[in-house]
């Protein structure tokens, strides 16, 4: 009980004595003598408060991060789908203006030619049976296609139909082994016949028929046309003469021409589905320095 006693005197004691300093620092206000200590006290737990703070800070911001980390999560994920959806509407606008040049600059060649023709647009590359290089159409015997039609570009020959299905044909291209089509050369009669070689449809063999016509590089090549304009239409470009082989004894002579149609890289093309009332001759063939055969007196040897 004693010490019971003297510990409350004692806690009696302190608080007063709390009181009275309290009192006296409150009522001296600025030059209370509790200034310096105060100050003291101030940058003690001050500095204690800013150091604590600056740990927990980060802590509480990691936590906010992991919390709203599903959102954002998704948030990045819309933004690259939406990225990849921009990249592919560029695409598709980009390939959208090639097709519409391309089809344009188709609508020219027919117009220039004569020829009736059913734009449409390859939408595959396989071989047939009997055939190495082939292409497959988006239109077909619902469209008005038959087979034996010319099929071209707005660059050049590209081949014929050889089977027709209700909304699909395939195309055998000029560059097949197999492919055969009557030729003549530009300024002249002289005509010949060309056949694919493979090679990626980097160059076509034309087979001229007379073996002393005048033949060199950068003569130019169309198609003779077939009776009724089936399978080839006349006056289509069909290349460039790039090299002549010597055939000395044979009776023709032959040449390797580069193909105007690329044949590697086809779209946008035209089925031909009527013929020009008349040969368009050079018409078509595309403007530049004309390279005609010389006369028939300066044929070499003579």
């Amino acid at each position: 009980m004693k010490d019971t006693r003297r510990a409350r005197v004692n806690l009696g004691l302190l608080l007063a004595a709390a009181l009275v300093l309290v009192t006296i620092d409150h009522r001296s206000a600025t030059q209370s003598p509790f200034g310096p200590l105060r100050m003291v006290g101030t940058t003690l737990f001050g500095t204690a408060e800013s150091v604590g703070s600056g740990i927990v800070r980060p802590v509480g911001e990691f936590f906010e991060t992991m919390t709203g980390a599903p959102s954002a999560r998704g948030r990045i994920e819309e933004l690259l789908a939406e990225n990849q959806r921009l990249k592919r509407d560029l695409v598709a606008q980009s390939l959208d203006r090639g097709r519409s040049e391309e089809l344009r600059k188709l609508l020219g060649v027919s117009g220039t030619g004569g020829y009736k023709i059913l734009p449409t647009q390859v939408i595959a590359r396989r071989g047939a049976p009997g055939f190495e290089e082939a292409v497959e159409l988006d239109v077909g015997r619902l469209d008005g296609v038959r087979t034996e039609m010319t099929v071209l570009n707005a660059d050049g020959l590209v081949g014929r139909v050889i089977h027709v299905g209700a909304s699909t044909s395939t195309v055998v291209l000029l560059s097949d082994p197999a492919s055969a089509a009557g030729a003549r050369l530009e300024g002249s009669n002289e005509i010949g016949v060309v056949h694919g070689v493979g090679e990626n449809g980097r160059l076509v063999r034309f087979r001229l028929l007379d073996s002393t016509a005048p033949i060199i590089p950068g003569h130019r090549i169309v198609s003779f046309g077939s009776q009724r304009g089936a399978p080839y239409v006349a006056g289509v470009p069909i290349g460039v003469v790039e090299r002549v082989e010597a055939t000395p004894g044979e009776l023709t002579r032959i040449a390797y021409a580069r193909p105007y149609a690329d044949l590697t890289a086809l779209d946008v093309v035209g089925v031909v589905v009527q013929a020009p009332r008349r040969d368009p001759r050079d018409a078509v063939l595309p403007s530049g320095p004309r390279k005609a055969a010389p006369p028939r007196f300066q044929r070499e040897g003579v």
